[in-house]
C-alpha cells in the first residue's frame, strides 16, 4: 500500500472494530501551521462512538487475552516493517498537519518504532518468576495477567512517537487499546492505523477514536476502561489523573516541564552552545524536553552566551519540508500569540531580549505560524519566562556562582521533567547526578531522551502516577501478577 501524502485529504475517521467509522458529531479543521491550508476535517466521537470502541476491546480482549504471547507479537512485528517501509510518507504527513521539519519528523518516528521494537520482547519482559521449595513442600510461582481495554490520550507534538510509547506494550501484553489522539494533528495517527490494520492484529484489539474533551471525559470515566495514558500540559494531566483515578482506574499522566541546562566553567563551549540552541529550539520548542532555561557558571558567562547567539542566529525559520529548515511552524496561531506573550512579559519583568525572533520573515508561507530563536540574558529565577513552560523556540540565560547555585536553581523549579548538564568535570556531573531533582538527567548531551528500553522519567508537577511510559514501566502497568501456591502431598 502507500500512504497518501498529497492534501487535501479525507475526512479523519474512527476505526472501530476493524472498521472505519465516521464520528458522530461534528469537529474542526485541521490546518497546515505554515500555509494556513485545510488538510482535512476532523469530527468529534460522541459517548456512543466511545461505547462502540470500548465495547469491541472488551469483546477481543476475551480472546486475545489467552492467544499465545508467541503470536500476540507477530502483528507487532509487521508493524515494524511497515512503519519503516513507509517511514518518510508519514514524516510527510506529519510535516504538513504539525509543523516541525522533516528530520525531526522522521527521527520522533523512528524513536516511535523502537518502542514496538521493544514490546517484540514481551515474551521475555512478562515473565515473573517461580520460587520451587518456597516453604516446606510449597512451590510460588508469579504470572503477569492483562488486564482489558486501555486507553490512552496523546498530544500534538509528537502524534507519531507517543501513541507508540504505549500501544505496542498494551496489546503485546494481551490487552486491548484506544487511541485518543490530538485533534490539532489527527491525520498522522489515522495514517499509524492504516498500517496497523494491514499488520494483522484481530477485530477489535485496536480502536482509534477522535475527539475533544468531551471524548476524553467519556474515556476517563468509561467502566469498560481499565486504565489510561496520557501526555500534555501540567492542568490537563493533574485533570486526567485525579478523573481517572476517581473512577477506579489505573492512570500514568505525564505533565509540563521547564527544563534546565547547566554548563560549568570546564565545559566544550562551543559543543554545548550548539545543543542548548538544538534543545530549545527544535520542534520549533514544542517538546517536553526542551531546555529553555540555561544556567552557566558566571567565569563563562558572557563567552557562552555569545556562542549561544550566533549558534541561534545560524537558524534558518521555515516551511518543514524545505531541506534548509532548522525551525518550523508552531501548532496554531493561539499558540504563537501566547508565545509572543511570554516573550512580552519577560521583556516587561526586565530580562534582556538579546535576539528577538518576533519579527521574524518566512518568504511564501506570510500565514503561517512562525517565530524565530529568541534568546534572553539575565534572566532571573523568579522571571515568568525562568518557571513558566514556553513551548516556543525561547530561551533564557543566567550566571550563577557555581555548580551547588545552579542545582538550587533547577531544583527550586515546581516541575521535574529533564536536566543537561555540560561539563569536563567528573565530581560537578556525580554532584549533579545524585542532587539534582528530575526524572531524566543528561550529561554532555542537550536532550535527556531516554531510549524505548527504558522508562521516561518526569517527576513533581511533569508527572502523575508511579509507573511511567517506555520500557519495563509499561509491562507493570499492563498487567497484573496472579501469585499461585502449589503443594502436592504425595509428591
Amino acid at each position: 500500500m502507500s500512504l497518501d501524502t498529497t492534501p487535501p485529504w479525507d475526512d479523519v475517521q474512527n476505526y472501530v472494530d476493524g472498521e472505519w467509522r465516521r464520528p458522530s458529531n461534528d469537529g474542526q479543521d485541521v490546518v497546515d501551521p505554515a500555509t494556513g491550508e485545510t488538510l482535512a476535517r476532523v469530527g468529534f466521537s460522541s459517548g456512543d462512538d466511545v461505547d462502540a470502541a470500548v465495547d469491541a476491546g472488551r469483546e477481543a480482549f476475551e480472546s486475545w487475552q489467552s492467544t499465545p504471547v508467541e503470536e500476540r507479537i507477530q502483528p507487532l512485528f509487521a508493524l515494524k516493517e511497515l512503519l519503516e517501509a513507509h517511514q518518510d510518507e508519514l514524516a510527510e504527513v506529519l510535516v504538513r498537519e504539525h509543523g516541525k521539519t522533516f528530520p525531526e519528523a522522521k527521527g520522533e518516528l523512528r524513536r516511535g518504532i523502537e518502542n514496538v521494537e521493544v514490546a517484540c520482547g514481551v515474551p521475555s519482559m512478562m515473565q515473573a518468576g517461580h520460587l520451587p521449595n518456597a516453604a516446606p513442600g510449597i512451590d510460588e510461582t508469579a504470572v503477569r495477567k492483562p488486564l482489558g481495554v486501555f486507553a490512552a490520550i496523546t498530544p500534538f507534538n509528537f502524534p507519531g512517537m507517543i501513541p507508540l510509547w504505549f500501544l505496542p506494550y498494551a496489546v503485546a501484553t494481551g490487552n486491548a487499546f484506544v487511541l485518543k489522539p490530538s485533534e490539532q494533528d489527527p491525520v498522522v495517527a489515522q495514517r499509524l492505523f492504516e498500517l496497523i490494520d494491514e499488520a494483522g492484529f484481530p477485530d477489535g484489539v485496536v480502536q482509534l477514536v477522535h475527539g475533544s474533551v468531551d471524548t476524553v471525559n467519556a474515556l476517563l470515566d468509561h467502566d469498560g476502561i481499565e486504565g489510561a495514558s496520557f501526555v500534555g500540559s501540567t492542568p490537563v494531566a493533574e485533570h486526567v489523573y485525579e478523573r481517572a483515578a476517581a473512577s477506579g482506574k489505573r492512570v500514568q499522566a505525564q505533565g509540563g516541564a521547564k527544563n534546565h541546562i547547566v554548563v560549568t566553567e570546564t565545559a566544550d563551549l562551543d559543543f554545548a552552545a550548539k545543543k542548548t540552541v538544538s534543545s530549545a529550539c527544535a520542534c520549533g520548542g514544542e517538546r517536553c524536553l526542551a531546555n529553555d532555561v540555561v544556567v552557566v557558571e558566571e567565569g563563562v558567562y558572557e563567552e557562552f552566551v555569545d556562542r549561544v547567539l550566533e549558534e541561534a542566529r545560524a537558524q534558518t525559520v521555515g516551511y518543514g519540508l524545505d531541506d534548509d529548515t532548522d525551525i518550523g511552524a508552531l501548532i496554531t496561531p493561539d499558540h504563537e500569540a501566547r508565545v509572543r506573550d511570554l516573550i512580552a512579559t519577560g521583556v516587561d519583568e526586565g530580562a534582556d531580549l538579546l535576539l528577538d525572533g518576533r519579527d521574524v520573515d518566512v518568504e511564501g508561507y506570510e500565514g503561517g505560524n512562525f517565530l524565530g530563536p529568541t534568546v534572553f540574558g539575565d534572566v532571573d529565577p523568579e522571571m515568568t519566562i525562568a518557571r513558566e513552560e514556553i513551548f516556543g523556540p525561547v530561551m533564557g540565560l543566567m550566571a550563577v556562582e557555581d555548580v551547588d547555585e545552579a542545582i538550587e536553581v533547577l531544583n527550586r523549579s515546581d516541575f521535574g521533567n529533564a536536566a543537561s548538564l555540560f561539563t569536563a568535570s567528573g565530581a560537578d556531573a556525580k554532584k549533579v547526578r545524585h542532587e539534582a531533582d528530575v526524572g531524566n538527567l543528561g550529561v554532555n548531551a542537550g536532550t535527556a531522551a531516554p531510549m524505548a528500553f527504558f522508562h521516561f522519567g518526569g517527576r513533581k508537577d511533569s508527572f502523575f502516577g508511579d509507573l511511567h511510559a517506555q520500557g519495563e514501566d509499561m509491562i507493570h502497568f499492563y498487567t497484573d501478577k496472579t501469585v499461585y501456591i502449589e503443594r502436592w502431598p504425595d509428591a
